[in-house]
């Protein structure tokens, strides 16, 4: 049979970078058991100009998939946020061809299957959870003529009743899953074209499901509370197939729980390690997963970054949602393992979580003030979105509205269109993505601002922000409304002050930067015909500085000569070097000048000290 399977649109710049694993996945599954299988990515569509941007998105889906000719099922993947618009691709297919199954599945059906098929006749059924081996058998049945009654993993129409299946049995080895079709989607360069990025990171499919019970997520309830990572040795080469492709860099591990597995991961990295050269990639994790030696193994094996779910600091909120995680964990612990291994984490924390306190925002906020210190951390923050299917969904049920120009990030670049838009107002129980916790709405609000200012204020002066928490006695939560309520920058916030050592710490992070902004340099040899620039920018502050480390804020009041230049082998992307008076007057005299040959002829002798200079990273030169 001929197979049409695609992804929802949608307008994330993460999402759309990249080929969609599950997708892949399943064209794998129909060619191996004899189908035609032609996959359309949507979002990669609309990201490429394919398909107009404005009310006419979904019509214009429509029509692609229906230029394919005719296929005896169209298959719709959807997250929670691209859901109205494959309801609205549905309708308009359908009513071209009428005689075509449609079939919704992916997380977005999540607690939703029989409303959808109450609701909405543009859909034969609902695949639920993982569809390699549920998809071949509704062929079976519609290549016999039969009904899907009895199918395992369906939600389908009995005549006039919605008829909900039993659950299918999640697969229990994860090898019997077919290789990814690359083949039937656009080339990872055609991706990366689009985006621009020079990443070059390409998805993985490597494992499924989640064993937690998160109230904020579906994850767990989708897959049926069980994780299966893919097998270790299978992992490795599919991490280094996908590597191979032209354009591709980096693999990103799909699955949510690396290392929940302990003895999976090490297995996989010594699969990775064993084969040589490992390629570098990054995955997502819990950070009560996470340890000094298995960190050490991951990053020997190529993993340069992972993104940690914190959620929040405060173990009654954490325990209130059911994050599952032991009251007792030291986060900035793991975050320094991963500092000295030389792997980037992206700490993910949620606001306005249910039994969140001002106290327990705050211990949230400091802990995200504290991880900033450290070498390389990213940050993210986000709303709490009560998804259909989640615990915080059915808990305030009926409860939760929309609340317009605040929209959650899970809703990020999508119901944007005008159909889309109408069948959220008409169907607010489905459509629970868009919508917020009952919070007053200034309160939203305020949430909505620290999740959006914060982490970039941390990230660019986490040493300001530490500094003035400590000098004015204010937790992190405190600081951050003082600043918003002088309604300056924050540089000018922290000048404010009038604080001699907070003016030279945000002369330092100023220049930190500049240089971070500048990127590595790529140093020559020191020859005659070679230009000498000071590497980095100078800085005499009134402070030792260097001594400002998370551990000691306040460093002795001395004079020195600091040197702040790119670092491209360090996390935090630059580094600084406390240097002499001496040396410090000759790298002041280096502005302006050009060559060696140029030095020597006005400061005879000098080339001795540039290249003592040049060997201690002081002074690069580049090939005129």
């Amino acid at each position: 049979m001929r197979v049409l399977l695609a992804s929802a649109p949608h307008a994330d710049t993460f999402g759309y970078s990249m080929p969609p694993p599950g997708l892949l996945r399943l064209g794998g599954a129909l060619e191996r058991a004899g189908h035609e299988a032609v996959l359309e990515d949507l979002a990669f569509r609309q990201a490429s100009g394919a398909l107009r941007e404005d009310d006419a998105l979904c019509s214009d889906a429509a029509e692609l998939l229906l230029s394919h000719g005719p296929v005896d099922l169209l298959g719709l993947s959807v997250m929670g946020a691209t859901l109205p618009a494959a309801l609205r691709i549905a309708e308009h297919y359908a009513a071209a061809r009428p005689q075509t199954p449609i079939l919704i599945g992916g997380p977005g059906t999540t607690g939703t299957d029989r409303l959808l098929l109450e609701r909405f006749p543009q859909v034969t059924a609902v695949v639920r959870g993982e569809g390699e081996v549920t998809l071949l058998r509704v062929l079976d049945r519609l290549a016999a003529g039969r009904t899907l009654a009895g199918v395992a993993g369906v939600t389908h129409r009995a005549g006039t009743e919605v008829q909900r299946e039993e659950d299918r049995e999640a697969l229990r080895d994860l090898n019997d899953l077919p290789a990814p079709a690359w083949h039937l989607v656009p080339p990872l360069s055609a991706y990366k074209a689009v985006t621009g990025e020079a990443e070059g990171l390409v998805p993985v499919d490597s494992g499924r499901g989640c064993s937690y019970d998160c109230s904020f997520c579906t994850i767990g309830r989708y897959w049926g509370r069980r994780s299966r990572p893919l097998p270790a040795e299978r992992l490795a080469a599919e991490v280094r197939e996908a590597t191979s492709l032209p354009a591709a860099r980096h693999a990103y591990l799909c699955h949510d729980l690396f290392g929940a597995d302990r003895r999976h991961a090490l297995a996989f990295c010594d699969a990775l390690l064993a084969g040589g050269d490992p390629p570098p990639w990054e995955c997502r994790a819990r950070i009560d997963h996470l340890d000094e030696e298995l960190l050490g193994r991951m990053a020997a094996a190529g993993c340069y970054r992972v993104l940690l779910g914190v959620e929040s600091a405060d173990p009654g909120v954490r325990r209130a949602n059911q994050k599952g995680m032991r009251e007792d964990l030291d986060a900035l612990a793991v975050v320094d393992a991963c500092a000295r291994v030389g792997i980037t984490p992206i700490l993910s924390f949620i606001v306005g979580l249910p039994g969140e306190d001002e106290p327990a925002l705050a211990r949230t906020l400091d802990l995200a003030a504290d991880a900033a210190l450290r070498a390389g951390v990213n940050l993210s923050f986000h709303l709490v979105n009560p998804q259909p299917g989640c615990g915080l969904g059915e808990r305030f049920e009926g409860r939760t509205r929309r609340v317009e120009d605040l929209p959650p990030d899970m809703a990020f670049g999508a119901g944007d269109t005008g159909p889309e838009r109408e069948l959220i107002a008409e169907h607010p129980d489905l459509f629970t993505t868009w919508h917020q916790l009952p919070h007053p709405e200034p309160a939203l609000r305020d949430l909505k601002r620290i999740a959006l200012e914060l982490p970039e204020v941390l990230h660019r002066f986490p040493r300001g922000f530490a500094l003035a928490r400590r000098r004015r006695a204010l937790d992190a939560l405190e600081l951050f409304r003082d600043w918003k309520r002088d309604g300056r920058s924050f540089q000018a916030y922290l000048r404010a002050q009038r604080d001699p050592l907070l003016d030279d710490v945000l002369r330092w992070e100023e220049a930190q930067i500049r240089q971070g902004a500048a990127g590595p340099r790529m140093s020559a040899p020191l020859t005659g015909d070679s230009r000498p620039l000071a590497a980095g920018e100078l800085l005499s502050v009134s402070h030792d500085l260097s001594a400002l480390r998370p551990e000691a804020l306040v460093p002795p009041g001395q004079p020195t000569h600091l040197v702040v230049q790119p670092a491209p082998r360090a996390l935090a992307g630059t580094r600084t070097l406390k240097v002499s008076p001496d040396v410090a007057r000759i790298l002041a005299a280096l502005r302006g000048e050009h060559s060696v040959t140029d030095l020597e002829a006005r400061h005879p002798g000098i080339r001795t000290t540039l290249e003592r200079l040049h060997g201690a990273g002081l002074v690069t030169s580049t090939a005129p």
